[in-house]
């Protein structure tokens, strides 16, 4: 081991023991809320639960929220790389032309590469591809930070609309006798899902200080500063999204009853309760949202909340005394809600009057995310001086591609 690396091993050591010991705590306080939800729950069968009781278990309920935040923070914090070079690996030359251009406003290096790249909209406004490294590194963080696509299917596209075909109706079909004659079978009858990228931009600022300092590795400063603004924007648009200069989220289309569900609609299930779920048996309504996936989407099914919804449903038990969601079973992992992962989306709405705050289905199966390739830099060091900002932007899209395979809860009576 080098001296280089043994440096480094207490910082590493510390960073895990600092996860284990958050995780540790959490896994405490998930076992001192079941025991203050139990007494509500008795003091509820009994004579009506205490007022002291109640705030203590909303009180530890959002801990156990803080909590689990502190650890994902804590997970990706550890998965991020150092912005400082650890060795002095030889960059490839896109990557020295694009620090030049970064640091200097020089890019006669990276214009030899021919990287020059006009904005879809419009040509005027030039920028320049980032290098395949940066790229990669900003869309395996995405991946981490943005919860609607580390479950959804991801392409990678070069034209500026993906168009998927489906069939409508398929061929017909039957069985026949071995020497039967064959009749003609009906044609397929074909439509077409189109995907459109929308461009997605943030504009970090750095310092003179910032640019001047060659210890710092440029490339993960702005897959750094650019990540979370990026996950931000994706998560609400995925959710909700209009698809107007902006992927389609899953919650903007037609919802429909799923007894009366067709092709191009979301199907739901009615909780019978304006606003919330039943008082009684409140799982039963949970079970039937699982079952009204069909059993290939539900191998690979996850449910989708915010914070607050999980909180309300952290509380439920099943008739044998079970609690319904459980912690993760490590830190980094996802909790469970019946058997089935959940992931924490706080674009999703909130328990109310018609409103469809849980989702639940196969996301790999039922939302595309659509990336065009290439994620472009251009360097702005006149709109806000001293300091030099650097306008990044990507394209993307998104939308359902099978309607089949995302079911929602309504908090609704019909």
């Amino acid at each position: 081991m080098t001296e280089q690396n043994l440096a480094r091993a207490p910082e590493v050591k510390s960073a895990s023991g600092e996860l284990s010991e958050a995780f540790d705590e959490f896994m405490t306080t998930f076992e001192a809320f079941k025991d203050s939800n139990d007494r509500r729950l008795a003091e509820l069968e009994s004579k009506g639960a205490d007022v002291l009781t109640v705030e203590k278990v909303d009180r530890i309920s959002r801990a156990l929220d803080e909590q689990k935040r502190a650890i994902d923070n804590l997970s990706l914090k550890r998965a991020r790389p150092a912005l400082g070079r650890d060795a002095p690996a030889a960059p490839s030359e896109h990557k020295q032309a694009f620090d030049s251009y970064m640091r200097s406003g020089d890019d006669r290096l990276i214009r030899a590469f021919d990287t020059k790249a006009m904005s879809y909209g419009s040509g005027q406004d030039g920028g320049y591809l980032v290098p395949d490294e940066t790229e990669a590194e900003i869309g395996k963080r995405l991946a981490e930070l943005s919860p609607i696509r580390s479950i959804a299917s991801v392409r990678q596209v070069s034209a500026a609309v993906l168009k998927k075909p489906f069939s409508v109706t398929g061929p017909a079909v039957g069985w026949v006798a071995e020497t039967a004659a064959r009749p003609q079978t009906n044609t397929a009858t074909l439509a077409e899902l189109s995907f459109p990228t929308m461009e997605l931009y943030a504009m970090p600022a750095a310092t003179a200080s910032l640019l001047e300092d060659t210890v710092v590795d440029l490339d993960q400063w702005i897959s750094s500063e650019v990540e979370a603004a990026f996950a931000e924007q994706e998560g609400s648009a995925f959710v909700s999204g209009d698809g107007v200069n902006k992927p389609k989220g899953f919650l903007d289309y037609a919802e429909v009853a799923e007894a009366s569900w067709v092709w191009g609609q979301i199907g739901y299930v009615a909780t019978g309760v304006s606003g919330a779920l039943p008082a009684s048996n409140p799982s039963d309504i949970l079970i039937d949202l699982i079952y009204a996936l069909k059993s290939g989407y539900r191998q690979n099914a996850n449910w989708v909340m915010n914070r607050k919804t999980q909180a309300s449903v952290r509380k439920l038990k099943d008739a044998d005394g079970n609690y319904l969601w459980q912690p993760p079973a490590a830190a980094g992992q996802r909790a469970a809600l019946m058997g089935f992962p959940l992931v924490e989306a706080e674009d999703m709405p909130d328990a109310g009057a018609n409103t469809t705050p849980i989702a639940f289905g196969d996301f790999s199966r039922g939302y595309l995310i659509v990336d065009r390739t290439g994620v472009r830099v251009l360097r702005d060091p006149y709109s806000a001086k001293p300091y030099v900002l650097f306008y990044t932007t990507k394209r993307v899209g998104g939308g359902v591609q099978d309607f089949d395979a995302i079911k929602l809860l309504k908090y609704g009576t019909t």
